[in-house]
């Protein structure tokens, strides 16, 4: 296990919580040792994930362990990743409003007009189960696991839907697959930190005359590291990526709105 509590020494003199060097060198970890994860390092992953910050303290979130094999291989092949179905511990993490809703009618409230059914709250409990999610991943990071977040489970709601038998009021948010690293890839680069972060307020166009001339060394830093993961194939950079993605066909899902309306929630 890896203590978080210690530090780290840097070439500038002082020290980096051993938690912040967690961070700075997260990896999407996408293939996994064939080796089980002992259930007290689970219940403090667990544990930890709990005190993950809540909106109004309602705690509208849940998860799924995936143990079934069958469901396992549905979600996969969901998301496209045959892998994940072999992840040591898998998870799907919820929006979850029925446990609050269940809680309201039992004390007497009329709850078909409930604001716990309302997009304010559902957009809150989105937020509260991305925390979770991330806190979890540092959680298991920090025991010496890997961790792959699945948005991909979106690719098809209502199958995930019915695959994990979620009633109304409750909503699939990310999957998470956890396990033991077979390979750690190289760090992938990120945008330049001041193209990410500003000071008081969104900076102008006017700033920036050209976002790609901005991004140019960016692009290059890009190409490089997908060019030594898949030399016949290299990514060209950041900003052709963007642009093709830009102008390709819109991958149709369905309506996510009616979906989430499908499950209880008044969003329209």
């Amino acid at each position: 296990m890896t203590d978080t509590t210690s530090a780290v020494a840097t070439g500038e003199g002082h020290k980096t919580p051993e938690t912040v060097e967690i961070l700075r060198n997260r990896r999407t970890i996408r293939k996994f040792v064939d080796k089980p994860i002992d259930p007290d390092v689970v219940d403090a992953i667990e544990q930890a994930a709990r005190q993950t910050a809540t909106s109004e303290s309602l705690s509208a979130w849940s998860v799924l362990r995936i143990k079934d094999t069958s469901i396992r291989a549905g979600i996969a092949r969901i998301c496209g990743f045959e892998r994940i179905a072999h992840a040591p511990l898998l998870y799907v993490f919820l929006i979850d409003q029925h446990r609050n809703l269940r809680i309201a009618q039992e004390l007497g409230v009329d709850v078909e007009g409930a604001s716990l059914r309302s997009a304010n709250l559902f957009f809150q409990g989105y937020a509260d189960a991305v925390l979770a999610v991330h806190a979890t991943e540092t959680a298991a990071e920090a025991y010496g696991l890997g961790a792959v977040i699945l948005g991909s489970i979106h690719n098809d709601i209502p199958r995930i839907i019915e695959l994990l038998h979620l009633p109304k009021h409750v909503f699939p948010v990310l999957g998470l697959g956890l396990g033991y690293p077979a390979k750690t890839p190289e760090l992938k680069p990120r945008p330049p930190k001041e193209r990410q972060y500003f000071d008081d307020v969104y900076p102008g166009d006017e700033q920036t005359p050209s976002m790609v001339e901005a991004l140019s060394q960016y692009d290059r830093e890009v190409h490089d590291y997908y060019e030594r993961r898949n030399p016949n194939n290299p990514l060209p950079g950041f900003t052709s990526y963007v642009a093709a993605l830009a102008q390709s066909p819109f991958a149709d899902k369905g309506n996510i709105f009616q979906m989430i309306e499908d499950q209880g929630f008044k969003v329209g």
